[in-house]
């Protein structure tokens, strides 16, 4: 088992980017109508709403088979369709935790519903609202139905007093980064937690991610799961910051190994995982054991009701060392976290535990030398103190040695912080050089058609002199200046972000420029010939003429021939259009062309009879 991204899935996207940016543009048509909408909604004192989303356009192929259902004529049904599209879909999540008959729960989707579809009448007709209960939402997922889940974390969140809707969307973006990656490895991505039940006294975001680890066979089980889980939190980091969620969002990973250990041997915490967890995504895995669970088929062996007995004296053992063990594995992580960052910041992605002190070692001590080994001891000496806590090899830690292991940390992120801003700034410098390359190189192939010195000390001045013949605009002229500046002093990120900006502009004028002038000189050198219904070119270029069979063709067919003393052609030869786009970009190409008469007689050979010559194009 190796972690590799599955190549069918290398395409997938967080969320449809598409259908957000159709309803952005909706929601912006009717933003007004929809926000007094949404605030008669929560004026009402007596409801339950735990979330309001406008909801992506039904896709179209679904719009046109619901209605061809109710058996509408074409014309109908086309107003129809042309209505329907016009409408904003707003969805109500409501909570419906303390009714528990179905009778209540009915009843309250019935007030909801008749409640929702007067305000959004007397505000306007085009909105088009629809009530579902938290419960809903759940069973939704208990039966794979994924869908409800995408369509809400892809919706505009109008109000989610409870983060419910921005945990549904950092779960949904999370769980797509994370199956575009390892999915042939996930088979349970599970919602826990109380935010997920509409509880607001929540301050995290907690999923659970299940791994198969059945096939491992080059690294210990152990490995994978650590392998994994800093790769699988590193993504939630990034889904946090795209959903822009307020809450802590909390990522557990299990391997398959172990979540089948803990059912089997009736442990609490696999128990509680089961009852109360939502499936986001699941292969068969969660769901069969959560409904054996509720059928009372999974049941605690004598062995395990044995074990549990003995609990009580393994936990005060545990007590003890246990607040010293949370301390010592922050700590770690407070050292191990920002070294990781940096090494992605080098370029490498992110490592184990293990191979992070191999890389720091190789590179910031070793190679970059912007390390010393006594300060990467720091970070070994952490990961060795939280190995041997987690391996019980070490139960009991003092105080003094927590405080020393503390100020080591600071000491050794003091070192980390440096080298972040070394190598931001060596980026940053790589950067610059590179933009201020390739805006020279354009100048320099705008200076040789132009027939103007490519001496980059004047290449400013000459350029000067084409902003005024008119060729192009003063601002143009400012923009340069400002690039041609920043090789010559130390720029920031923001500045060199703005730079960019506006250099990726000035590139595109100066590439249309340059392929304007470069087609005239071409021009210079093309004969188009007319035979049939058919275009062709010919193009003279010093030795050889290449000519293209048919202009209009995908695939256009092109042949190579010599040009002879007498100004005819030799035997052609087939070409290609890469190696005549090639010796057009090379060859200087000369102010006048001569065409002799052997040369229309071998066109007639290779076109026909009927051959026509375009005078001018």
């Amino acid at each position: 088992m190796t972690l590799e991204s599955d190549p069918k899935n290398s395409n997938k996207a967080p969320l449809d980017k598409k259908a957000q940016e159709e309803i952005k543009k909706k929601f912006e048509q009717m933003k007004s109508k929809v926000d007094l909408f949404k605030k008669k909604i929560i004026a009402k004192k007596d409801n339950d709403v735990v979330g309001i989303c406008v909801l992506p356009p039904e896709k179209f192929e679904d719009l046109v088979n619901r209605l061809r259902n109710e058996k509408l004529s074409e014309e109908e049904l086309r107003k129809r369709i042309k209505s329907e599209q016009q409408k904003i879909n707003v969805l109500v999540l409501v909570d419906d935790q303390e009714k528990k008959k179905t009778e209540e729960k009915i009843e309250l989707i019935k007030k909801t519903e008749e409640f929702l579809k007067k305000s959004a009448e007397s505000v306007d007709k085009l909105i088009k609202s629809q009530c579902m209960l938290m419960s809903e939402l759940r069973e939704a997922c208990f039966d794979g139905k994924y869908e409800v889940m995408k369509l809400l974390a892809t919706g505009v969140h109008l109000y989610d007093p409870k983060d419910v809707l921005g945990a549904l969307k950092v779960s949904e973006i999370h769980k797509s980064m994370v199956l575009q990656r390892f999915e042939r490895y996930i088979v349970s991505y599970v919602a826990v937690g109380s935010v997920f039940r509409g509880d607001a006294s929540s301050h995290d975001i907690d999923v659970a991610i299940i791994i198969d680890d059945t096939d491992v066979k080059r690294m210990s089980r152990a490995e994978l799961r650590d392998k994994l889980m800093s790769i699988i939190r590193s993504m939630g980091y990034e889904a946090s910051a795209a959903a822009g969620v307020k809450k802590i969002f909390h990522i557990q990973v299990y391997i398959l190994t172990d979540f089948w250990d803990g059912i089997r041997d009736a442990t609490p915490v696999f128990f509680t995982f089961l009852r109360d967890g939502i499936p986001l995504y699941d292969r068969g895995v969660f769901m069969p054991q959560k409904l054996l669970l509720n059928m009372g088929r999974i049941k605690p062996s004598p062995e395990a009701i044995e074990m549990h007995m003995d609990v009580g004296e393994r936990m005060i053992d545990r007590a003890k060392g246990k607040l010293i063990t949370i301390v010592v594995e922050d700590l770690y992580y407070a050292a191990l976290n920002p070294s990781q960052s940096a090494l992605m910041l080098q370029g490498y992605p992110p490592s184990t535990p293990k191979e992070t002190i191999q890389l720091m070692e190789d590179i910031f001590v070793k190679k970059e030398k912007l390390m010393k080994p006594s300060e990467l001891n720091i970070l070994k000496d952490a990961f060795k103190l939280y190995k041997a806590i987690e391996h019980g090899k070490i139960r009991d830690v003092t105080g003094r040695e927590v405080d020393k292991m503390m100020e080591n940390i600071r000491k050794y992120l003091k070192v980390i912080k440096e080298i972040v801003k070394k190598l931001e700034k060596k980026a940053t410098k790589q950067q610059t050089s590179e933009l201020v390359n390739s805006v020279t190189n354009l100048l320099e192939d705008l200076m040789k058609l132009e027939n103007l010195p490519t001496i980059k000390s004047d290449l400013l001045k000459n350029f000067k002199k084409l902003v005024n013949k008119g060729h192009f605009e003063k601002r143009d002229l400012v923009t340069l200046t400002e690039i041609l500046d920043i090789s010559k002093k130390t720029i920031s990120k923001e500045t060199l972000a703005k730079t960019k900006r506006e250099s990726s502009l000035l590139r595109k004028r100066l590439l249309r420029h340059i392929q304007r002038e470069r087609g005239k000189e071409v021009d210079k050198v093309k004969i188009r010939v007319k035979y049939g219904e058919q275009f062709g070119d010919v193009y003279l270029l010093g030795e050889n003429a290449y000519m293209v069979a048919d202009i209009d063709a995908k695939t256009k067919a092109v042949s190579k021939a010599k040009i002879n003393e007498n100004g005819g052609l030799a035997k052609a030869k087939p070409s290609t259009m890469e190696e005549l786009e090639k010796t057009l970009s090379s060859i200087k190409i000369p102010a006048r062309v001569f065409i002799k008469e052997a040369l229309f007689e071998d066109l007639k050979k290779i076109y026909g009879k009927d051959v026509h010559i375009l005078v001018s194009n």
